[in-house]
């Protein structure tokens, strides 16, 4: 075997010293020769023994185990099943070998025995056939090892041995049957499927098939539920396993046993509940088991959705939403992974779900006479918990309340009632008997005179939730007006203003050297920004509000080109004042679109205000937004470090980059990611068209230009003075708007830009090529038109040429006719006086026959000539027509009437005759 020739050369070169590895081989080529070849039992077991010992302690005799063992051992499993210490020897051995020693130091380059052994073990013939076999033998130390060594086998090679499995009869039933044995195999066998059914769906099914979820759930409740310890775990992490991806299996569950087994495990006993770190862990895994009911299955398959929602609604007639608020809301004692996490559930099951949602908005907690809607008990826990993963966690609840939810969005927005300055300064636990608009408000401005503006920017990060996509709610809440925070100073001032405020705030704060005063404040800004975008989006008034201070405008202006702020904030202020040209309505001089996008040109210039965008979109925050990562599942590898997760230390926030604050991360989602993108298009396709033709700034009136009565001539010279230099002002003033455009589209032209830019910069050009293009278009098809006609014309005048030619043809007939019956007529004359002159006349008188007979034809020739000459004129008109419509197309007459015959005979052989 190859790989066994290799296996002995890599023993010296991995551990060193020759000699010693020659040892190791000699001395485990020793025993494995007493134990194919003795004769006595006793020494053959003793060899067994000492195999046993050495391979379980040196990583020399592993690696040479695995080169020359195998089949040794192998054989001792198929012939001396009767024999059980050697078959207990012979897997003991086996597993010795397939498990890494953990005290041999090495490099992380250096060859793992274990791993190479376990390889070397799944190629074996009928290894695994073979172990699967020894499941069925009475002695409970052989089934015991055997079941560990499949799940070594299948913690290092777990692909083979799930291919190896699926071709054996009845090998996931043997499997399977573990389950109902001693409690000690029972155990390892759940250990070795949480191994065996991960990402393998085929498996899953045999394993569902075989009444996997009733024997989890015995044991879930045989070993006491929550609060059972590692054996939950694992029959969790097996039922997970199942149920991933996996609808079929889901609706399987859900049909069947249902979930009250599982929302057991959910109920909290007592209000003294300690929350042990196992206890922790068991809580999550349910928890998971939540979540992925509520994921449905996987992205391809088309009855995804359906599941997602019949599960949410089962899960919620279930009261599985009082068990989520029990452990997120009202048990704050309760570790934060578990509050974050029941609090993300609670999200996740009322997204998409109307119905789910309403039951939410309607639920009260607490007891008589301290109660309060549950929305009210999760704005507080957001504003006021110290965990930065339980705000995020409150906020994802918000969000998917919000989403597509006009409803809830008006509801919640119908209780923003500004309060009496003495109450937005009380005691924080005066707000249980607050609404949850007061609340929010409260949260939005309190925290300005203790110089910590984190609770702000929390309460501005629901208050987007709640105007997102709602000109309704966006409307209302413009028209809240605040008290000033020291009554000394007077007016009040809108919502959207103290918002601003606070942003510029944060930002002196935070410039202190260099250095924020507190972590809240690294993501003050950009969340504030967030609001604001999300505010202006689509509402004209929105605008308006924001422009009537003109500071706004200016610091607006001095974030987007502060080089030292972080790259969101520099390309969302960017972005707010897009939003401040493509929404804007106002015709007030200084507050509409031509003074933003001038005073953008000024101050930035158009290349460089693009380029935030740019920066913006190629930044860590967006480019992770866009590509949202599923969680991990929960293994016993993983469980243990999220169990212990409490929060992130600030002092380890301030070595991390700005971009890659967790915070953050989680705030900007992909949606909002994606209005931004939709926003730049639009923004730089208006930019650049209000900069290319700003509003006029001179009416030329031509009544303007004419001399004023009672004006002298020298004040009338004056105005027309003045008007020629205003306009030449602004002649001057469009043609460096001008020159920086050309300078633009250069560096367009020279990579300098991303595509959406090229699109938007050269939108006008696209309209003038797509002009011409038509016109093009529509001049072929109207010379196609012609051609055609010009064909059909060219055919009708060549067939009335042939019919000139024909009639010609039967005149000149007619006419030859004539003259030979003239000609005969003149011949009987003469012989006629011939025999006159020579006898008297007894014949009847010939003159007058021939007179008569002249007249008689003379008349039939008329009639004829008549007839011909009227089909000759109607034939001359329609060539008349035709030679004119030629001319028309510009064909030469003539030519094509070359070679017709001289009519000028007839009318000289009618002249003839009438003398």
């Amino acid at each position: 075997m190859d790989l066994v020739s290799g296996y002995k050369g890599v023993v010296g070169l991995v551990f060193g010293n020759e000699n010693s590895a020659s040892n190791e081989d000699s001395y485990v080529e020793r025993l494995l020769n007493r134990i194919s070849n003795g004769k006595l039992a006793e020494d053959r077991r003793s060899a067994m023994t000492e195999l046993q010992s050495v391979v379980a302690e040196s990583p020399a005799a592993q690696l040479a185990f695995g080169a020359m063992g195998f089949p040794v051992i192998l054989a001792v499993l198929k012939e001396e099943r009767d024999d059980v210490e050697m078959v207990r020897g012979a897997l003991e051995t086996l597993v010795g070998a397939l498990t890494p020693i953990e005290h041999a130091k090495g490099s992380k380059n250096e060859v793992q025995p274990a791993l190479m052994n376990t390889d070397l073990l799944s190629r074996e013939v009928d290894s695994i056939s073979l172990l699967l076999s020894l499941l069925s033998e009475e002695d409970f130390y052989v089934r015991y090892y055997t079941l560990q060594l499949l799940t070594a086998l299948l913690t290092n090679s777990p692909n083979r041995l799930q291919e190896a499995i699926l071709t054996i009869p009845r090998g996931i039933t043997r499997l399977m049957d573990m389950l109902m044995d001693r409690e000690v195999i029972r155990n390892e066998a759940l250990l070795l499927l949480t191994y065996l059914t991960r990402e393998a769906e085929e498996i899953q099914k045999i394993v569902v098939f075989e009444g996997a979820f009733e024997k989890i759930f015995s044991i879930i409740k045989e070993e006491g539920g929550s609060e059972g310890g590692v054996v939950v775990q694992d029959s969790l992490e097996l039922l997970n396993n199942l149920l991933r991806n996996n609808a079929s299996n889901q609706i399987l569950l859900r049909e069947t046993m249902g979930f009250d087994p599982l929302l057991s495990i959910l109920k909290l006993r007592g209000s003294t509940y300690s929350f042990t770190q196992q206890k922790t862990i068991i809580l999550l895994s349910a928890l998971e088991t939540i979540n992925l009911l509520m994921v449905g299955g996987p992205e391809a398959d088309p009855g995804k959705d359906a599941n997602m929602l019949t599960n949410k609604t089962a899960l919620v007639q279930k009261k599985t939403l009082d068990h989520l608020l029990m452990l997120s809301v009202e048990s704050q004692w309760a570790p934060v992974a578990v509050r974050c996490t029941a609090l993300r559930c609670i999200g996740d099951l009322i997204a998409g779900h109307p119905k789910n949602i309403d039951i939410l908005a309607s639920k009260v907690l607490g007891e008589e006479p301290q109660v309060e809607p549950a929305m009210n008990s999760i704005l507080r826990i957001l504003l006021r918990t110290s965990s930065m993963q339980e705000f995020v966690a409150a906020d994802y609840v918000f969000k998917n309340f919000c989403e597509k939810n006009a409803d809830g969005q008006t509801m919640l927005a119908s209780t923003l009632i500004p309060q009496p300055h003495s109450m937005t300064h009380a005691s924080l636990e005066e707000d249980v008997n607050m609404s949850f608009g007061s609340m929010l408000l409260r949260g939005l401005t309190v925290s300005e005179k203790d110089g910590d503006l984190e609770t702000c920017c929390r309460a501005a990060s629901v208050l987007s939730h709640i105007l997102k996509d709602n000109i309704q709610c966006k409307e209302r809440v413009l028209r809240i007006e605040l008290e000033a925070p020291m009554l000394s100073i007077g007016a009040s001032e809108p919502l959207m203003h103290r918002m601003v405020k606070y942003m510029v705030l944060a930002s002196s704060m935070k410039s202190k050297d260099g250095i924020s005063s507190t972590s809240g404040n690294l993501y003050v800004q950009p969340i504030i920004l967030k609001l604001l975008v999300t505010w202006l989006a689509e509402c004209p008034s929105a605008v308006h509000c924001l422009l009537d201070s003109r500071p706004h405008l200016t610091y607006l202006l001095e974030l987007v080109s502060n080089s030292s702020a972080m790259v969101c904030i520099r390309g969302l202020a960017a972005c707010l004042l897009g939003e401040c040209v493509i929404y804007n309505k106002s015709i007030d001089k200084g507050k509409d679109a031509f003074t933003v996008v001038d005073a953008i040109g000024q101050k930035l210039g158009l290349t460089s205000y693009f380029m935030k965008f740019d920066e913006m979109q190629k930044s860590f925050l967006f480019t992770s937004a866009k590509s949202a990562q599923p969680r991990k599942p929960l293994t016993r590898s993983t469980a243990a470090s999220m169990a212990e997760i409490e929060d992130v230390d600030e002092r380890d926030l301030s070595d991390q980059k700005d971009e890659d604050h967790p915070i953050l991360s989680a705030i900007f989602d992909a949606q909002f990611a994606n209005l931004v993108k939709s926003l730049e298009a639009d923004i730089r396709e208006s930019v650049v068209e209000v900069y290319s033709h700003p509003k006029s700034k001179v009416a030329v009136v031509p009544a303007e230009l004419e001399q004023r009565s009672g004006e002298s001539d020298g004040e009338y010279i004056k105005r027309l003075k003045a008007f020629v230099e205003k306009q030449c002002s602004e002649i001057q003033d469009l043609l460096s708007r001008n020159a920086l455009l050309a300078e633009d589209l250069a560096k367009t032209g020279g990579g300098g830009y991303s595509q959406p830019e090229q699109r938007a910069s050269g939108a006008w050009d696209r309209v003038q090529v797509e002009t011409l293009r038509r016109d093009l278009q529509e001049a072929s098809q109207r010379l196609e038109m012609l051609k055609a006609e010009k064909a059909n014309i060219e055919s009708e005048a060549s067939m009335y040429q042939n019919l000139a030619g024909k009639m010609e043809s039967d005149l000149k007939s007619l006419s030859d006719a004539y003259n030979s019956l003239e000609q005969a007529n003149l011949h009987l004359e003469k012989e006629l006086r011939t025999m006159k002159s020579g006898q008297p006349s007894t014949f009847p008188d010939f003159e007058a026959i021939r007179a008569g007979a002249r007249e008689e034809a003379q008349k039939e020739s008329e009639a004829e000539l008549n007839d011909l000459l009227v089909c000759l004129g109607q034939e001359q008109s329609k060539v008349d027509k035709l030679s004119a419509r030629l001319l028309e197309l510009g064909e030469d007459v003539d030519k094509l009437l070359e070679g017709i015959g001289d009519e000028s005979g007839l009318p000289e052989d009618v002249e003839e005759e009438e003398d």
